[in-house]
């Protein structure tokens, strides 16, 4: 983008130079000669990589190879009094030999050695990244008569000549300012991307207008932070970039050639002008690929769909937006500020972290503070290890079963398929959406806030919150629109169309066209929720009225249904969970459990277990890869722990505890599901004696138990009694 701006003689940054040289003013890079005669009449600007002249690799790089080009300023080859004299005004030219031997010294006519004759002034962009050992002795090694560091964040005790605030950016009209950070509350990030692309069509019709007006031609560019971007990193626990690619194609019916993905695996925005006419790109999903440097001031919109937890992306990338397009406010007030999407966080940090990182920076690039492109996967290059079962425990290596719901199929078994045998098997006639007549398009308290950053009056502030704005949405009354958003809900097109057709007749009776259009996402997000709750209600219909008709059952015997205990397991070589009293664990099922992917409360559950003296092994179920139960929601329930008491008479087992643990903030519709789903497993097995049920496990009962932050010591000493 630099080399670009500097010879285009209409950018700004040409303009200045070509006034300073009298339009004598050449660009060069690292693979094209000057001569002496150019130094002499021209300003010669030359572009130049920092690690391009890295001296740890100079003899294989070209700036310090020797070449033909710049003989002019050496002495001839055969003037070896020349090359000695050279060689003790400028000692750290590189040389062909060394004094000792026969011919004497021969400089090398290089490149780099040109430079270290000429005593540059050097400016260095991204100065801050400069401090560095290597950095420092290369840039010295040009012998410069000036460095000049151009950086956001300058470290302390730097000599700063210049300091330009936020403030006088804005002045000047560099940067768009307010910010609108608008942090959704909806659970699921499929409705905070449908509300930047909302706002980004929004943007675009203004720009659309703006271009009509004045003949400047904008399009408005919607960043989209995901939390994986690897091609090998797709699962269901993390949003990646082909997930939210994905979800714009097909529910938002945006073409795929308006959406491009930057990351360290694949690049779609390389080498293409985004600022043409001819591009089409309108949406960019990254995780952490636009660095500091990487300057497109059409970005007017950031959607972080990442971790809550993490604020630190956030602060990096706002300033990816903060560009004001041809440092020129266009009077338009969408088109000079910037907006960031946020869901689940927390309103009062987003301020905080945005502020701070801001703020010390005078509202410059985002620097220092880079995160590696793979974070969240790294595990400081620990290896698996394979841990097999405690030695007092190997007898029971590959016998302990636990039952699931199965469905029989001729004269086998299978596991329970949610989209097979339940949503197939619903009515979607006897969905019921009357619980949208109770939805108020006036009142939106509770819902989304906007939150407005601009500037401070008092200078050391420079940020203060100007506004906060319930939002509204500002799409058409779309019917196929609408259709599109539920189909991830109700599986039938048709039945989607019906049920969105329906919804908006409703809401008609009530309100005017105008007023629904404007609540359309609004609408189309509680309209989800009203249908997820009856997807809920019909699929348990189904499922319970299966478990009645003895189609569905709950089966543990190995060649009908259920699951075996792995007989080893494979963990890093982490930190190892112990005791209280830092004693090592002792009842643990493998003899080595990890610290890793525990969190506080399942690491008290634990520990506590491992003290129970009835308790003979507890194992620590992994999400996503052990030990689940399919009810009748889409998502399987994973519990956290499996333990068993000890049989007095035998040496073995008699009760096997699944146990899932949850916060006392966790209470809430899932909790209760999963409630639900336990007790019926319970009831199943009490109608029947598991000994009889389960032909292979005579001798074993089973209890299925969901215990809370607040209570679960009682419950476990009930269990252990």
């Amino acid at each position: 983008q630099t080399i670009s701006a500097l010879k285009n003689r209409e950018h700004p940054y040409r303009q200045i130079l070509d006034i300073s040289s009298g339009g004598r003013t050449l660009i060069k890079e690292k693979t094209e000669m000057f001569n002496r005669l150019d130094v002499d009449e021209h300003l010669i600007v030359l572009m130049l990589m920092l690690p391009s002249a890295n001296r740890q690799n100079k003899e294989t790089l070209k700036v310090f190879r020797d070449q033909g080009g710049f003989t002019d300023f050496f002495p001839r080859e055969d003037d070896f009094e020349g090359h000695k004299k050279l060689k003790e005004l400028i000692p750290n030219l590189d040389c062909f030999t060394t004094e000792m031997e026969v011919f004497g010294t021969q400089i090398k006519t290089s490149l780099g050695n040109t430079l270290k004759t000429l005593r540059p002034l050097v400016i260095i962009d991204e100065g801050h990244r400069a401090y560095g050992e290597l950095a420092r002795n290369t840039v010295r090694s040009f012998n410069p008569s000036f460095i000049l560091e151009l950086s956001a964040t300058p470290p302390p005790n730097s000599n700063e000549l210049v300091k330009i605030t936020g403030r006088e950016l804005h002045e000047e009209e560099m940067i768009k300012l307010d910010i609108h950070l608008t942090n959704k509350t909806s659970l699921e990030w499929q409705d905070t991307l449908l509300a930047s692309y909302e706002k980004r069509n929004e943007l675009e019709k203004k720009a659309k207008e703006y271009e009509g007006n004045t003949g400047e031609y904008i399009r408005p560019i919607c960043l989209i932070q995901v939390e994986r971007t690897g091609k090998d990193q797709r699962e269901k626990k993390f949003i990646h970039a082909e997930d939210a690619k994905e979800y714009l194609i097909k529910k938002c019916n945006i073409p795929e050639n308006h959406i491009a993905i930057k990351s360290s695996e694949k690049d779609d925005i390389e080498g293409i002008d985004l600022f043409g006419k001819d591009c089409e790109i309108r949406y960019i999903i990254t995780k952490q690929a636009l660095q500091e440097g990487w300057d497109c001031s059409f970005a007017y919109i950031l959607t972080v769909l990442t971790n809550p937890s993490s604020v630190t992306g956030i602060t990096q990338l706002v300033g990816r937006i903060l560009r004001q397009p041809f440092a020129r406010k266009t009077k338009i007030k969408e088109l000079d500020e910037c907006y960031v999407y946020t869901f689940r966080q927390t309103a009062s940090t987003l301020v905080k972290e945005i502020k701070s990182g801001l703020e010390d920076e005078g509202l410059g690039d985002i620097a220092g503070r880079i995160v590696s492109d793979e974070a969240g996967t790294d595990t400081g290059g620990l290896k698996d290890r394979d841990i097999k079962y405690r030695a007092g425990f190997k007898k029971f290596e590959g016998k302990i079963y636990l039952p699931k719901f199965v469905i029989q199929e001729k004269e086998s078994w299978r596991d329970m398929n949610f989209e097979v045998d339940i949503l197939s098997e619903i009515d979607w006639e006897n969905i019921s959406i009357a619980e949208l007549n109770n939805l108020s398009l006036q009142n939106k308290k509770n819902k989304e806030q906007e939150i407005v950053l601009g500037l401070s009056s008092v200078e050391k502030e420079l940020l203060k919150e100007t506004g906060r704005a319930e939002k509204s949405g500002t799409l058409e009354i779309d019917e196929v629109f609408l259709t599109r958003q539920i189909t991830d809900i109700i599986p039938n097109p048709w039945h989607c169309y019906q049920i969105g057709v329906k919804a908006v007749k409703m809401l008609l009776k009530k309100y005017d066209r105008e007023i629904v259009a404007t609540n359309f996402v609004f609408i189309i997000e509680e309209l989800k929720k009203i249908l997820d709750k009856e997807r809920n209600r019909l699929s348990e219909q189904v499922f319970r009225q299966m478990v009645e008709q003895k189609k569905l059952c709950f089966f543990l015997i190995t060649d009908k249904g259920g699951f075996v205990l792995p007989s080893r397991i494979k963990v890093k070589s982490n930190k190892q969970l112990v005791r209280n009293d830092n004693t090592p664990i002792q009842k643990s099922l493998f003899d080595y459990v990890p610290e890793e992917n525990i969190n506080e409360l399942e690491k008290s559950v634990a520990i506590y277990l491992d003290e129970q003296e009835k308790l003979l092994w507890w194992y620590r179920n992994m999400s996503r890869q052990d030990y689940h139960i399919q009810g009748w929601k889409r998502n399987k329930i994973y519990p956290d722990f499996i333990a068993t008491d000890k049989q007095e008479s035998k040496d073995d087992y008699g009760t096997v505890y699944v146990l899932e643990t949850k916060g006392i903030h966790l209470k809430n519709e899932d909790t209760k599901y999963k409630q639900d789903v336990f007790t019926l497993c319970n009831e199943l097995g009490a109608k029947k004696a598991w000994k009889e049920l389960f032909e292979e496990f005579p001798d074993h009962d089973f209890a299925f138990q969901v215990v809370f932050e607040d209570e679960w010591q009682n419950k476990i000493n009930q269990l252990m009694q």
